[in-house]
């Protein structure tokens, strides 16, 4: 077996390759930055060499005690943002992969169509609602206008600059809850229900007793990714509300990158690595939980 080790290694040898040039060394690099005072001031250019300076861990000490007064209140609602968002991908993706694990006449063009949301590219998707919640021309307020005078200003006006982006993520991220649920509803054994049913075991029963407890390895993983993409996700809040209004919508990612387009590039990197740290312990905290339950 050891012989032949090198054949797996060279299969795995461009894809590794590609990882440590687009993740591990732009990784290295920003954490090598966070323990610095780089800005777009003192980097230098080709006329003036950089003047930047290693300052160990004051970025870091700014960020966690409080020097930016902006950093705890955009962590609150990005953990906010995370959980209301992985709730209603997990729980209308169970519904709707619960409803087409049935047999019904065109079940497969249901499927089809509810994958299309997940199969238009996110940037597509989150420009084409940025225009239908306009205030003025977008098409749902025209809609309401059908049944009301009263116009929402989903962009600006509380709590709708909240929900506009929470709406167009959960209509992201559900399809792909649903069809990993769906394939893992597909493994459970129908011999498991066959009994419960001959044991008397109503069908809400069956659901609490056999198809939770079934879906739990496959639930967990998927809510575990949706955690880590739902709290990265930049495009859905850089396209629909671009942070505002008042960054109020800015999650850590768009923050991080707001503050990059100040040109405060180790501060930045230190909002990256703190973003990576958190994420990191959640995942080990999360997976540890999940195999001792």
């Amino acid at each position: 077996m050891r012989s032949r080790a090198w054949v797996a290694w060279l299969f795995m040898l461009p894809t590794l390759l590609v990882m440590a040039v687009i993740v591990f060394v732009p990784l290295a690099q920003s954490v090598t930055f966070s323990f610095t005072d780089l800005t777009n001031r003192n980097q230098g250019t080709i006329f003036k060499p950089p003047s930047w300076e290693f300052v160990g861990l004051e970025n870091y000490a700014y960020i966690l005690t409080g020097g930016d007064p902006n950093f705890y209140p955009t962590l609150a609602w990005t953990v906010v943002w995370t959980v209301v968002n992985v709730f209603f991908h997990f729980s209308l993706g169970l519904i709707l992969a619960l409803l087409l694990n049935q047999r019904f006449r065109g079940r497969t063009t249901y499927r089809l169509l509810l994958m299309l949301p997940w199969a238009v590219p996110a940037y597509i998707t989150a420009i084409s609602w940025r225009f239908l919640f306009n205030g003025e021309y977008g098409l749902i307020n025209g809609v309401l206008g059908l049944v009301s005078d009263q116009r929402i200003a989903w962009l600006s006006e509380f709590p709708w600059y909240y929900v506009a982006p929470i709406i167009v993520n959960v209509w992201l991220g559900v399809p792909f809850m649903m069809v990993a649920l769906l394939g893992g509803l597909q493994s459970i054994p129908g011999e498991l229900y066959e009994a419960a049913e001959v044991d008397g075991a109503s069908r809400t029963q069956r659901f609490w007793n056999i198809t939770l407890p079934q879906l739990s390895s496959v639930s967990s993983t998927v809510i575990l990714l949706g955690i880590i993409w739902t709290f990265n996700i930049f495009v859905v809040i850089y396209l629909v509300t671009g942070g505002g209004p008042g960054g109020k919508t800015d999650i850590l990612v768009t923050y991080t990158y707001q503050a990059f387009t100040r040109g405060d590039y180790s501060l930045a990197a230190a909002y990256a690595v703190v973003v990576f740290v958190l994420l990191i312990s959640f995942s080990a905290v999360y997976r540890r939980f999940t195999r001792e339950a």
